[in-house]
């Protein structure tokens, strides 16, 4: 499989294009500055997403991963909302402007597919206070790729979204329960199995569809 993969400096994305280098897959990253051999993608301004991947080539697998947390103020009582909209456009709008401008590279493959990483904290179950623009985020990126997943069906294009749970990233922190290459790897199994037939929904990374 080609793969592009967005935000493959770190964390989940580096254990993501790592764990395809050595399944033997080909992967494609996007970092903010285009360090080793990656894609500079800004994901802050999607307006410029289209130019920036119009010469990726074909493409089998598009992996939406990047993502942020910030801001550091955002509890509904005290929120930054500056900080609150870079997020959203960064974990909501860039994934979809990021799918949007991979379509002719993914039209080209013969089994192309979406995978978005979104969070259990996307839950609609969960009442939490905390992080609520990231919960917000991600909970608006599961909406968009639904719909995405709906308006791609007549294509046989299938999207997806992934929890890959707590993870031991910068962003998960080391006390965190799930190992980046082992949910690195699910993912990957997760999207070579994936099928229209799964299309629009939201798996842990283990496989098991969970509720949104």
């Amino acid at each position: 499989m080609r793969l592009l993969i967005t935000g493959s400096n770190r964390g989940i994305g580096a254990a993501l294009y790592n764990a395809a280098r050595t399944a033997g897959h080909t992967p494609i990253g996007t970092t903010r500055d285009g360090r080793d051999g990656t894609i500079a993608l800004t994901l802050d301004r999607p307006e410029t997403i289209a130019s920036q991947l119009a010469n990726v080539g074909p493409v089998d697998v598009l992996i939406n991963n990047a993502g942020v947390i910030t801001p550091e103020r955002q509890s509904p009582l005290d929120m930054d909302f500056t900080g609150f909209a870079a997020t959203l456009c960064i974990n909501t709008i860039a994934p979809l402007a990021v799918s949007q401008a991979v379509l002719p590279q993914l039209r080209q493959s013969r089994a192309p597919k979406i995978l978005a990483l979104s969070s259990q904290m996307a839950w609609m179950g969960y009442r939490k206070c905390d992080r609520i623009a990231y919960r917000a985020s991600k909970a608006a990126l599961n909406k968009t790729m639904q719909g995405l997943a709906t308006a791609l069906e007549p294509e046989g294009i299938p999207v997806a979204l992934v929890d890959p749970g707590w993870v031991r990233t910068d962003m998960g922190g080391p006390e965190a329960e799930q190992d980046p290459m082992v949910v690195a790897a699910s993912i990957l199994t997760l999207a070579n199995n994936l099928t229209l037939q799964n299309t629009g929904k939201f798996f842990r990374f283990t496989g098991e569809e969970r509720e949104f």
